[in-house]
């Protein structure tokens, strides 16, 4: 049996970055249960997708500018990195990655990227009441619109596969890898290797 690491606990997610996770979270489930489930009115799907479009603001914000773990620079890893990982990752045991590993960056940016692509086609669409519509609709051409609207439909399908994935991964840490990724972005702390 292999020897346990020397690991140490850091500071790693700052309250901002902890606080955007949440309510990106909050705003993202909110507005796929409104545009779902939700009254005729898209008023509070609008608004949810608004609080999300500010978020997305604030952390390509901080991607640049926050603290280093928050930056994209520390933790977009190239090909030989994720090879690297993935030759491990399914080993019981805890990776200690020191933020997200060379996969869960590819999950964040994967995620960034589809948030975008929903708030700017929601922006663009507008439904067939024609009383709900994104403030650029009238910007577009119907054509346009109406490609947005069936993109729109098609993100949040695919934003519930990436959510739940998100939490399959959980999941699969917490119960193989024995590995807690939810308190870190609860409290801020995470056990790192000591390297």
């Amino acid at each position: 049996m292999a020897e346990k690491p020397a690991t140490r606990v850091v500071k790693l997610w700052d309250p901002l970055l902890r606080g955007f996770h949440w309510l990106l979270a909050f705003f993202v489930i909110s507005a796929w249960l409104l545009g779902n489930y939700g009254p005729t009115s898209m008023k509070w799907h609008f608004w949810c997708g608004y609080a999300v479009t500010f978020l997305l603001g604030f952390r390509l914000i901080w991607g640049f500018i926050g603290p280093a773990p928050a930056r994209f620079s520390h933790f977009l890893r190239g090909p030989a990195s994720i090879r690297r990982y993935m030759s491990h990752m399914f080993l019981r045991e805890p990776s200690y990655w020191p933020g997200h590993n060379p996969l869960g960056a590819l999950s964040v940016i994967a995620m960034l990227a589809a948030l975008v692509a929903q708030v700017l086609t929601g922006m663009m669409s507008e439904s067939e009441n024609f009383v709900d519509a994104g403030p650029l609709a009238g910007y577009v051409s119907s054509a346009t619109s109406d490609a947005a609207k069936n993109y729109h439909e098609f993100g949040a399908n695919l934003l519930l596969i990436l959510v739940l994935l998100h939490i399959a991964v959980i999941v699969f840490y917490r119960v193989w890898k024995r590995e807690d990724l939810v308190g870190p972005m609860v409290h801020g702390r995470k056990q790192v290797r000591d390297e």
